[in-house]
């Protein structure tokens, strides 16, 4: 990325800068408040396929989104023009719109006092300096390894190396400014292999804030292979209700699903399932839903939320139980509560519990489904009916037996967590939402 480097601390600087001269510009025209956020990004892309050199692509991304307050009227715009003329512009177009709505009493900015008053060096940047020739030579490497495992690897859909640089800044008219910079490297490739049962498609990826981290590439590939030629000669299954092992890539959705139940902005809108659960039992009695915003290293850590408010380790659900609903200022207010420092998401929401060896959790299952892949998006938020396409492998005592796809696994989001029987030792953290392996009492699984 040498021909597209840019000096990320200058960037910093030149950023909070320019939210100053917006948060300036607003009070001239007239905002008794404003924020902006801003953001600039800098990357590679190589893809190759089949040993091909398939696209270089160089991304320089830049962007600002400002708000602006006349009392409790709001009016939000954006541009990714820094010149003062573009600032004045933008800064109008989102005065003229608040001019023009309805008065909130819950829109404003965030208590004074919850502003993050330091912001803690959380090791977010780790440059990689690498070109596109040396990315090539990895991308070629990593599917190579994986064309190479099995005589049955018919294909790909490719290797990628991804590497980025990002600033992050943030201001409003309370006094707060803050920023940091942070990379996110990456690693992925994608495989088809082929029996006379027919084709299947799988991958893998790493992806890490330290390239020093990354998982190998040949070892990339072999995984990515690995995981594709398992899928072939898939079977059916008989209808019924069975117990159901969700692996860690799939199991960071579930948590997901918990996380948006017990949002503000669900709960405001009533349109939860769990709809009024504060202090009351939603899950399991051994499961914990936890945010860890100031881990070292990890893709989801921050200082501060999106409005400047000082981020902290939480505990939404603990014991099964709901603690706090997930809160930016807006959607506390409406709710009668205070903030949690979660404007703009979570922070490294890790889902924890009752804690097995992952090989043991197949062991406990028994005789079941192990779901690896989730198609479709059957989820109704409001009731907490849950019906999705699943594959994966058919588990008897204890072991893999064969491979599954084709079938659909439906319950009641209640009732999953509820009955989580245990969580395995493979926490997956390459995002924001991290979860183990989770062992499920049973499901209805639809097959012949």
């Amino acid at each position: 990325m040498q021909n597209n480097k840019v000096s990320l601390v200058e960037t910093e600087s030149r950023l909070k800068t320019l939210v100053q001269d917006i948060l300036a510009e607003a009070k001239r025209q007239g905002a008794s408040d404003a924020e902006v956020s801003a953001s600039e990004d800098v990357g590679l892309g190589v893809t190759v396929r089949k040993g091909e050199l398939e696209t270089v692509e160089f991304n320089h991304d830049r962007g600002f989104g400002i708000t602006v307050y006349f009392g409790q009227r709001k009016g939000s715009a954006s541009t990714s023009d820094a010149s003062s003329e573009a600032i004045r512009e933008t800064v109008a177009a989102a005065a003229n719109i608040a001019r023009y709505t309805e008065e909130d009493p819950c829109a404003g900015l965030p208590d004074p006092a919850l502003l993050a008053k330091k912001i803690p060096e959380l090791d977010l940047r780790h440059d990689w300096d690498i070109d596109p020739e040396r990315a090539q030579t990895l991308a070629r490497d990593c599917e190579q390894a994986g064309l190479g495992f099995d005589t049955r690897i018919s294909n790909s859909e490719g290797a990628e190396v991804s590497t980025q640089q990002s600033c992050r800044a943030y201001g409003n008219s309370l006094g707060f400014i803050g920023g940091y910079l942070g990379t996110r490297h990456g690693l992925s490739c994608v495989l088809i292999a082929e029996d006379d049962s027919g084709m299947q498609r799988d991958y893998w990826y790493t992806v890490n804030r330290n390239p020093d981290l990354l998982e190998d590439a040949q070892a990339v590939g072999i995984e990515a292979a690995r995981r594709t030629t398992a899928r072939l000669s898939p079977r059916r299954i008989p209808t019924g209700t069975v117990p159901v092992l969700f692996a860690p890539q799939v199991a960071g959705g579930l948590a997901g699903h918990l996380l948006s139940a017990i949002s503000g902005g669900a709960q405001y809108r009533k349109a939860t399932y769990l709809l009024d659960s504060l202090g009351q039992r939603v899950a399991a009695d051994h499961l914990q839903l936890r945010e860890f915003p100031h881990l070292p290293g990890q893709l989801g850590s921050a200082g501060f939320d999106a409005e400047g408010v000082a981020t902290a380790e939480k505990s939404f659900i603990a014991d099964g139980v709901v603690e706090s609903y997930v809160l930016s200022s807006y959607s506390g207010r409406k709710l009668g509560l205070p903030t949690t420092g979660n404007a703009g998401g979570v922070f490294n929401l890790t889902l924890s519990g009752t804690t097995r060896p992952a090989t043991e959790l197949l062991k406990l299952m028994d005789t079941g489904l192990l779901v690896t892949d989730l198609m479709g998006q059957g989820i109704n938020a409001v009731t907490g009916d849950y019906s999705r396409g699943a594959a994966g492998f058919w588990v008897e005592n204890g072991e893999i037996a064969f491979a599954v796809d084709e079938v659909t696994i439906a319950a009641n989001l209640k009732d999953m967590f509820m009955n989580v029987v245990a969580l395995g030792d493979d926490l997956d953290n390459r995002g924001n939402i991290r979860a183990p392996s989770l062992l499920l009492e049973g499901m209805t699984v639809a097959g012949t």
